[in-house]
Parts: structure tokens; sequence; C-alpha cells
């Protein structure tokens, strides 16, 4: 922690473990990106394929909020996947406003392939932690994250 921070001991116990936090999530976010580079995927790539494969076609909306990220950098992540003939574009019906995404063939022949290593390295970083410990690590994220228990 800084030391020129003087804070009182629960903002500087609040503040040491924000960074604890962070640093874990990233050391766990680089971990698991290993992997991608090979097949050429962004890390935003990688979770739109991933959804699509395992939750199937889904409107742009529910996909950002599903992986994340904005629907600006979605739209850019989809435009991206689409050059590549991995991911498509298509209308829900007569309304225009509804578009889903959809995965390809080609698509699906990538995220199959690479996506069992990537469960495996979420698996070994995970694993540093008992199940107690992933447990309890899933509700403090939940607590965090929602403001719910």
């Amino acid at each position: 922690m800084s030391k020129n921070f003087k804070g009182t001991p629960r903002e500087e116990r609040a503040l040491s473990s924000y960074v604890k936090l962070a640093r874990a999530a990233n050391a766990a976010l680089g971990y698991a990106r290993v992997g991608l580079e090979d097949a050429d995927l962004t890390p935003s790539q990688f979770a739109v394929l991933e959804a699509l494969y395992h939750v199937g076609p889904l409107c742009l909306g529910e996909l950002a909020k599903r992986i994340l990220t904005s629907s600006g950098n979605l739209t850019m992540v989809v435009d991206n996947l689409e050059k590549r003939g991995l991911a498509r574009r298509r209308q829900q019906g007569n309304d225009k406003r509804f578009i889903q995404a959809v995965i390809t063939p080609a698509g699906r022949k990538i995220i199959s392939r690479i996506f069992p290593q990537h469960a495996r390295r979420i698996y070994e970083i995970m694993n540093r932690l008992s199940a107690a410990e992933q447990e309890q690590l899933g509700r403090l994220c939940r607590k965090l994250g929602t403001g719910e228990e």
C-alpha cells in the first residue's frame, strides 16, 4: 500500500484487499489467455465464440451483457469475427432491432479445439484453492458484484 496514504485502518484494509483482488484477477486472466493467441483470438473474441458455442445464437444486447462488454466494443468484435468467417449476424424475424450473433462451422471448429485446453487452465489456476475456498470465493465475488449475500 502507498506509504503516502494515511487512511483509517478500515480504509487501508479495504485498499489492500482490493489490490490483492486485482492482482489475483490479473494473474488468473493472464493464465487463462494462454492458447488464445495461438488461435489468433482476442479475449473478447474468445468470449463471444465461447458464449455462442455453449448457449447458441444470442441477440447482441444479451451477448454484450453475458461477456461483460459494451455494445460498441461488441460491434467491433463481431465485425472482426465475421471478417474471419467465425461468426455472423442474422436478423431475428421481421424486427430489424433484434440482430443475433451466430457461430459458424469454422468458429465452432476453433472453439471446440481450444476450449478444452482453456478449461484445463482455468481448473489448474483455481485448483490452487481447495473446493471450500473456491465456493467461498464464488460467494464473496457475488457479494462484491451484486451487493447481495
